[in-house]
This record gives structure tokens, C-alpha cells and sequence, in this order.
């Protein structure tokens, strides 16, 4: 037995007839003054929910739109302060640079001016043997600057070492921390000479280097006296800071002292340095 097709509206036709029924309806009540009747009673049942939950939808939507919005402004405006940020950091890299630079050369501008008696050039430090310490080290000038060997580097407060070798531009500098190096040195206080040797391994454990051979007879060397280049070396200039007594006592000969100089250069970071143009004519001691 076959069954009867059974009839079915199209849903599009469905949503269109129940269109056109609620505009005939609002249409109805409006024209026909029927306040209070039955249409505006189903009104209120049909649409008022209706429009509540399209305002609704329209308010979420907006505040979304809204939240968006700010995001978008708040990411450009993020985007920009990051773009200030590093402009102002690389602004403030460049005057810390130029401030540390400026440092520099008034430092040495006022050792120049602490040795007036004496013709200088500067020079930059451009290499350095293995270690931490600046013992010896290269300059970027040379021959052809007037640099010689055996000429007098200073930096900081006082002596670095001395010219050994030189090419036509750059030089090689020993400073008084190497092993090999041995100055003849002074007291000021006293005017007692001693001799200011190098050594790295007093350097890597006290910063220090060593005091020898000093005469002291009357007892008046003290610690943090100064030291400075004395008149009898041949190969030192007269007058020229060396450093100060970090610790001085008595030697078994009960005769002379010996102990350590703190050097009056920061030989862990030398930079820049001032080549004396004047070499020292003659002496009896290094």
C-alpha cells in the first residue's frame, strides 16, 4: 500500500509568510488604532523579546567593536613608545660615549698640563699581549710621529713604562708591571731612592708591584707616600709619578727596606696614552 506524500513547505517560503504576517500585523495596529487589542498583546509577546535580545546583540557587539578599537590604539600607540624607547637608549649610549671619551682626553689634558717642561703626543692603544693587564702593549703611532725607543708613556696620574720598539706607525710599549721591568725610583717625602720592580703575580694578587733596595734611615717612608721617577735613571725622565708605598718594611740586613707600590695608572683598562718626545740623556741605574 503506498503512502501519500506528505506536504512541506519550503523553510525560505515559511520565514517569508511569517515575514509578511508581522509587517501586516504591526501595520494593522498602527493604522487601525488598535491599542490595547489583541495584536498589540501579541506584539508584546513577539517583539519586544525580539528587539531586547537585538539591542542586546547590538550593545555586545558595539562594546566588542569598542574593545577592538582601543586594542588597535593601544598596539599603535605601544608600537611607538617601543620606537622612542630605543631612539632615547641609543640617543643615551652615544652621549655616555662621548662623556666617557671627553673624560679621557681631560685626563690626559691635565696630565700634559701636570708635565709642561716636556713635548707629548697622544696615541691610542690598537693591541696588548694575553692576560689582563696592559704589561705590553701597542700604540698607533710611530716613526713617522717622531716616536723612538726608550721614550717616556704616561697616562692617568703618572708613568706607564717605556717605548721599545717602534715601527713606522705603531710602537711597542713596556709598561713598569712587567716581569722585566725595573725603575729607579724616589721618595718624595724623603728624597730616599729605591728601585719599583714589575711583577705580574703581585699584580694579579694585590695590584701591586715591588719596592726594593730603599734607605730609609730615618725612619720617615710611610705608606702612601708618593713615588716618582728619580734624577739618576738613565732611561726615566726626572719627577714622574710612579705610584705610592702600599706597604713597606724592614730587610733582614737591617740596612735597607723593601715592600710594594700601588701604580698611580688603572693598568687593567689603559686606553689612550701621552708619548713624552724627549728621551733622557744619560744615568747610572735603569
Amino acid at each position: 500500500m503506498r503512502r501519500k506524500p506528505k506536504f512541506k513547505i519550503p523553510a525560505r517560503h515559511l520565514l517569508i509568510s511569517l515575514t509578511l504576517l508581522c509587517a501586516i500585523a504591526v501595520y494593522a495596529s498602527f493604522t487601525m488604532n488598535l491599542s490595547g487589542g489583541p495584536l498589540n498583546t501579541v506584539a508584546g509577546y513577539v517583539f519586544i523579546p525580539m528587539q531586547r535580545g537585538i539591542n542586546s546583540i547590538g550593545l555586545w557587539i558595539s562594546d566588542k567593536m569598542d574593545n577592538l578599537k582601543d586594542l588597535r590604539d593601544v598596539m599603535a600607540e605601544n608600537k611607538e613608545l617601543k620606537a622612542q624607547v630605543e631612539e632615547l637608549t641609543s640617543e643615551l649610549n652615544t652621549i655616555k660615549l662621548e662623556q666617557y671619551e671627553l673624560d679621557n682626553l681631560r685626563e690626559l689634558w691635565d696630565l700634559d698640563k701636570k708635565y709642561p717642561s716636556y713635548e707629548k703626543i697622544a696615541a691610542n692603544v690598537i693591541g696588548k699581549d694575553l692576560g689582563n693587564w696592559f704589561s705590553v702593549f701597542t700604540i698607533d703611532k710611530g716613526a713617522k710621529d717622531g716616536i723612538e725607543t726608550d721614550m717616556n708613556v704616561i697616562a692617568g696620574s703618572g708613568l706607564v713604562g717605556i717605548v721599545t720598539d717602534v715601527g713606522p706607525n705603531y710602537a711597542r710599549v713596556r709598561s713598569i708591571i712587567d716581569d722585566v721591568s725595573k725603575v729607579s725610583g724616589m721618595v718624595v717625602s724623603t728624597s730616599d731612592r729605591c728601585i719599583v720592580h714589575g711583577d705580574l703575580q703581585e699584580m694579579n694578587a694585590n695590584q701591586d708591584i715591588l719596592l726594593t733596595d730603599l734607605k730609609d734611615s730615618d725612619d720617615k717612608a710611610a705608606v702612601g707616600d708618593p713615588i716618582v721617577t728619580s734624577n739618576i735613571s738613565d732611561k726615566y725622565l726626572q719627577g714622574i709619578l710612579i705610584g705610592y708605598i702600599g706597604s713597606i718594611q724592614m730587610d733582614a740586613n737591617n740596612l735597607t727596606k723593601s715592600g710594594t707600590v700601588t701604580p698611580a695608572v688603572d693598568f687593567e683598562h689603559v686606553e689612550e696614552v701621552l708619548v713624552i718626545l724627549e728621551k733622557k740623556e744619560s744615568g747610572e741605574e735603569t
